[in-house]
């Protein structure tokens, strides 16, 4: 392998026969027109269309070019995580394979880069069908309102990241959407550029309207994993002290009215609140057990060390 390239796209594909040579030469005319040393790497997410193999023909014609063929259809997350492990530049951009994010603004982010850990796109005009963008304007309020995370679009594929962020971000499920949050948590800068949005030219999109029931699901992992991962019992236990003191409080009013009823829901209520005491007793031993094979808390630099 030749030396290591200064940017790295990173480009997940999933039955986008009809445009991925395209954005292939598009890169690289930019990587040529700025006159820097950089690498594509294409992860196929189980596509059927043909993709695979046109990448194939494209990995043969430019030694530049990695490719990476998943078994099987694993999601975009699974698809950039591995990507990501893959690349090796100083800078890395990833976009969508459909072409409707445009090669020409990677200059732009490779200059937002030398400000900031994280740059993410913002589809300021987004040529989408209105069942598309008005979800993804209340998804994007709802994230900003619950993380305090002021992104514009939190889920728009067009980023632009530093090495150091990629050595540690992890993905799994789809927490692809909260990348934004995911990297400010570990105390990386964010950066935001608009950027131009095409309208799809060929294939169709990937994603129904489940993916926002799956996306309020995950927030919660999100809040949980960046708020309460080393402290799951602060979580927990918050929730059970709530349950404890309403269902004394009920046990309080049996006292007085003899109501079954009250009584009943009281030692459901103290029931719970000693389920979620054990369960976050147990989650702290779980985190105890496994803590040195979690990853390092973020030292952004070490002096004398």
């Amino acid at each position: 392998m030749s030396s290591a390239p200064r940017v790295s796209v990173l480009v997940p594909c999933y039955n986008e026969v009809g445009t991925v040579r395209e954005l292939w030469a598009q890169v690289r005319a930019q990587f040529a027109a700025l006159g820097v040393a950089g690498e594509v790497v294409f992860v196929d997410d189980g596509s059927t269309d043909g993709t695979r193999e046109v990448l194939r023909e494209l990995a043969a014609e430019d030694p530049a070019t990695q490719v990476l063929l998943l078994r099987r259809n694993l999601g975009k997350a699974a698809a950039l995580d591995v990507g990501f492990r893959a690349t090796r530049g100083d800078f890395v951009l990833t976009m969508d394979a459909d072409l409707q994010d445009d090669p020409a603004e990677m200059p732009r982010f490779i200059e937002a880069l030398e400000s900031f850990d994280v740059v993410g796109g913002w589809k300021a005009v987004r040529h989408d069908p209105v069942e598309k963008t008005l979800p993804s304007k209340l998804f994007n309020a709802t994230v900003r309102k619950v993380t305090g995370v002021q992104l514009h679009d939190m889920n728009c594929g067009y980023k632009g990241y530093r090495r150091a962020v990629v050595d540690e971000l992890r993905l799994w499920g789809e927490l692809h959407r909260y990348i934004p949050v995911l990297t400010t948590a570990r105390g990386f800068t964010l950066g935001e550029l608009a950027v131009t949005h095409h309208a799809r030219r060929s294939g169709v999109s990937k994603y129904g309207w489940e993916r926002y029931l799956r996306g309020l699901l995950d927030l919660f992992t999100v809040v949980y994993i960046t708020r309460y991962r080393s402290r799951p019992l602060h979580f927990l236990g918050t929730w059970a002290l709530a349950f404890k003191l309403l269902g004394l409080l009920l046990l309080l009013l049996v006292c007085f009215t003899h109501n079954l009823a009250l009584g009943v829901l009281s030692g459901v209520l103290l029931a719970c609140a000693g389920s979620w005491w054990a369960v976050g007793l147990a989650a702290e031993g779980g985190h105890a057990a496994a803590y040195t094979s979690l990853p390092d808390y973020p030292v952004a630099e070490r002096l004398n060390g």
